[in-house]
């Protein structure tokens, strides 16, 4: 096995996954936090403040990460998730 050379596909494969893992883990965060604030959210609500804020690139008072896109059925899997 180690005769052969290493795949590149491979390589993309586990960046994609770990891009998507630490983009599901900045949305589990933004839940938990506007949760913390609003105690009873609509779900739709929920949805629509997660992705201005993923827009804005806020995680919450005094903490900013770079904006990414966020589309409604990514937060959707989170929150039920959570």
């Amino acid at each position: 096995l180690r005769l052969l050379p290493q795949q590149r596909y491979l390589q993309t494969e586990r960046a994609e996954v770990s891009a998507l893992e630490r983009k599901r883990n900045v949305l589990c965060c933004l839940i938990t936090r506007i949760l913390k604030v609003e105690k009873q959210l609509h779900i739709d609500n929920l949805v629509f403040r997660v992705i201005d804020a993923c827009q804005k690139g806020e995680l919450g008072p005094g903490v900013q990460f770079l904006s990414f896109c966020c589309h409604s059925v990514d937060v959707l899997s989170c929150v039920l998730h959570l």
